[in-house]
């Protein structure tokens, strides 16, 4: 019974209210599993219209208030406090003022900021707009928030209630500001300006907190930002990377790479980080020996890297050419990892040798380190920042450990000391060992303060509500940047048509030319003497051919 009544059900299809019933259920499933699918799932969508405006505009009213409520002059820069502090110092002359004797580092460390990372980042074929563009972005909110953190941290009158900023403290911002650039290079194509403007956000408050810890309790030397700056904004931008890992972007791979123009802008970049570097390392290092210095084997360095650099790209390759990559960014790992050191006294050839090393450190890296890192720990770096700031700043730090603890009274004499590594207050009594231990300890404290950031911020930006790409809109211009319209191209059938009628052309010409000459030497063989007593010959043009009439040539 049981089975004849299943029989005739199939065979008389199910009830229409059944019917009914179960497309509703399955459609309501459908939208319950597409809504948790679009809040939690790979679904982008690249508008930002009313979200990039809301952030930039609520986040720049709020820096309006908080400079209001908090940041004034300093006494180099405010008109009365200037006036109060010559009478107090004894000061004839304005030039005394710390405006004169920094302003030329301010202006190469802000170039470099602003044109040489930008203009770093414009290698990929597609992306040059996002490249120097978003670096733009960022940095111009990033230095506004740098003032306040560290003021917040470093200048804040206990009296008062503010903060007192001059030249010093605009060249600290933009030290603040490379933190979150370099963590750019690692996201570089894959991210929202939304989401770039948050990695600014926690990134600039990450970096005031390590850098505090690092420079004011564990009084370590940091002045070119081995730690604080490479170090750190390396690991973060690593960190943030892998959460954000993108299992699908090769569906992108086509736009994942170069063309000659693209390289050749990325260059002028490296350039001019390579050219200013020595201003990068000594802009807030001690006035005389210290920031003279400091240029020097910042210098040194640079120029060693690139000799290492070019022989390690060319014996990385079967046919011994040039990685464009690899010398747009390996050259500048010195640079780097001459931060910490470089203001003390490593001798010029010891800093020939960290040079040297990084620039087969750096290449490698870019060679070897980069694919493995992303085939087994899933980590997509876009401009290989694990090799120009992650590892050489990790390298500069212990350099700048081993170097500090090796420091004698003989070598730098005990002012010397006092000056270089700030042996003053509750310091004085410090030996040399101790600080190379502590400055290893700072080195330690950005990788972490680096990694755990990166890691928290990665898991911030994973929500589906930045208008980040999909995966295969990922370093293209088009997703966020109205774009100029390209050349006009020719379809490949109407080329091919124009050739053949060119051709014909071509041919017809030249048999006109053929007809021509023939023409004329007939005409010339048969005038010959007439030729020779009546002078040159005209000249004709082509088309029209010679006549036996002798009016018309004499």
């Amino acid at each position: 019974m049981l089975t004849a009544s299943l029989k005739s059900q199939l065979s008389e299809g199910l009830p229409e209210e059944r019917s009914e019933h179960r497309q509703k259920k399955v459609i309501k499933m459908g939208n319950c599993c597409e809504r948790a699918a679009n809040f939690f799932g790979p679904q982008k969508n690249t508008y930002i219209r009313v979200s990039l405006p809301a952030v930039c505009f609520v986040w720049q009213i709020a820096m309006v208030v908080l400079f209001g409520v908090f940041i004034r002059y300093d006494e180099e820069s405010d008109e009365k406090g200037w006036n109060e502090y010559k009478k107090s110092h004894n000061i004839t002359s304005n030039i005394e003022n710390d405006f004169y004797f920094r302003y030329p580092s301010f202006q190469d460390v802000h170039v470099m900021i602003f044109v040489g990372f930008g203009f770093l980042m414009t290698f990929l074929k597609r992306y040059s707009f996002g490249g120097v563009g978003f670096n733009f972005l960022i940095a111009a909110f990033g230095l506004q928030w740098a003032l306040l953190m560290q003021g917040w941290f470093h200048a804040l009158d206990p009296v008062t209630g503010k903060i007192t900023i001059g030249i010093e403290s605009l060249i600290n911002a933009d030290f603040c500001c490379a933190g979150s650039l370099i963590a750019y290079g690692a996201l570089l194509g894959k991210v929202s300006p939304v989401q770039l403007m948050v990695v600014t956000l926690f990134g600039v408050t990450l970096f005031a907190v390590e850098e505090y810890i690092i420079l004011d309790l564990l009084h370590c030397r940091d002045a070119g930002g081995s730690m604080v700056i490479h170090t750190f904004g390396g690991y973060y931008g690593l960190a943030i990377s892998w959460v954000l890992y993108r299992p699908n972007l090769n569906l992108s791979k086509r736009l994942n790479g170069s063309v000659y123009h693209s390289d050749l802008f990325a260059m002028i970049g490296a350039l001019f980080l390579w050219m200013f570097w020595p201003s990068f390392n000594s802009a807030i290092t001690n006035h005389g020996a210290g920031q003279h210095r400091t240029v020097i084997n910042t210098y040194l360095a640079l120029a060693s890297c690139v000799l290492t650099t070019f022989a390690i790209s060319s014996m990385g390759q079967k046919k011994g050419k040039l990685d464009m990559v690899h010398i747009q960014n390996a050259t500048l790992a010195a640079g780097v990892a001459m931060g910490t050191a470089a203001e003390f006294m490593i001798t010029p050839y010891g800093s020939i040798i960290v040079g040297f090393c990084c620039g087969i450190i750096s290449t490698f890296g870019y060679l070897y380190v980069t694919p493995f890192l992303e085939k087994k720990l899933k980590l997509q770096d876009t401009c290989g920042i694990h090799n120009l700031h992650a590892v050489p700043g990790m390298l500069g730090g212990f350099v700048g450990a081993i170097v500090a603890a090796t420091a004698t009274e003989e070598i730098y004499g005990k002012e010397g000391l006092v000056e270089t590594f700030g042996l003053t207050g509750k310091y004085v009594n410090r030996t040399m060992s101790t600080q190379g231990g502590y400055q290893a300890a700072g080195t330690c404290v950005a990788i972490a303060f680096g990694l755990v950031g990166g890691v928290c911020v990665g898991f911030i930006l994973r929500f589906p509500i930045w208008g980040d790409p999909a995966d295969d809109f990922c370093f293209d211009d088009e997703a966020y940047w109205e774009l100029p319209e390209d050349e006009e191209t020719i379809p490949p059938v109407l080329e091919y048509n124009n050739h053949m009628i060119n051709k014909h052309q071509d041919t017809n010409l030249s048999s006109q030319g053929f007809m021509y000459l023939q023409s004329w030497k007939a005409f010339v063989a048969k005038n010959f003497d007439e030729v020779l007593v009546s002078g040159p010959v005209p000249s004709l043009s082509l088309g029209k051919h010679p006549t036996a009439n002798s009016s018309s040539i004499l």
